[in-house]
């Protein structure tokens, strides 16, 4: 299937990691540049590297979500090398494990401005080109926690909800614009951000990995972790031109480890 993709410039955020990196090769191979944006440059800069490698074009980017003052200098960058964003992927890292009461204003404030308000500034100004285009694809990753919240992962339940709402809220205001915007949610895919969880709830309960493994693999109706190419996948065809119908979604890739309807 031809996703449309070829010659559309693409800006991944955390694309340094286990999903991000996922999705920039995939996109990488359907055709388009890409932009991998990831505060850990020389992550960012191996997976640019590997896209390089097969002939795609790719540059890699050291991007603070949590500073807002460097998103226009790091659009103009990308414009100029790989032309204006026709697709963004806002997939941010997740904060630290903790209950959602007790926690400081100040660590509040820290992940809403990485998580929540980097998603919006970065959006807006991408969007006014994408207007121009009549054509935008804003897809935004999150997490199985804002459907059914994840114990001990209070920050992450709150903040990322609400990607949700602002999400379905666009996606009405630019549907006539040739825009879409839908929200991913990942369930237990094996990423290193997956393993750290593992290994948190294991020191917590004084219990070996490996028995946390098994018992939230038991949990997944496929049984079994998902793959971090499974997750991109999806977040290609929502990014594709074969996906102008499908916007203001929430899109669940979990194995069916989600009840709720």
């Amino acid at each position: 299937m031809d996703l449309g993709l070829s010659g559309k410039a693409a800006l991944v955020l955390g694309a340094g990691g286990g999903l991000g990196s996922a999705i920039a090769r995939t996109l990488a191979r359907e055709g388009a540049r890409v932009a991998l944006a990831d505060i850990d440059l020389a992550a960012a800069s191996r997976v640019a590297d590997e896209i390089g490698a097969t002939g795609a074009q790719a540059i890699a980017m050291q991007w603070d979500l949590g500073d807002l003052s460097v998103i226009d200098a790091n659009i103009a960058r990308i414009e100029h090398e790989l032309g204006p964003v026709d697709v963004l992927v806002n997939n941010t890292g997740g904060p630290p494990p903790t209950p959602v009461s007790g926690q400081s204003s100040a660590l509040w404030n820290t992940h809403f401005q990485s998580m929540v308000m980097s998603v919006i500034a970065i959006t807006d100004r991408v969007l006014p080109g994408m207007r121009e285009r009549r054509f935008g694809r804003i897809v935004t990753s999150t997490s199985s926690g804002v459907v059914a919240p994840i114990a001990n992962l209070g920050l992450s339940n709150a903040l990322r909800m609400t990607l949700l709402g602002w999400s379905k809220t666009l996606a009405r205001e630019v549907g006539k614009d040739g825009i879409t915007c839908n929200i991913v949610l990942p369930g237990r895919v094996a990423t290193g951000r997956i393993q750290f969880l593992d290994e948190q709830k294991a020191k917590r309960e004084g219990r070996a990995v490996a028995d946390v493994t098994s018992e939230s693999n038991a949990s997944i109706p496929v049984g079994r972790y998902g793959e971090p190419q499974e997750y991109a996948d999806v977040v290609a065809f929502l990014a594709s031109r074969n996906a102008s119908y499908v916007t203001g979604s929430v899109i669940r890739v979990d194995g069916g480890l989600l009840a709720n309807i």
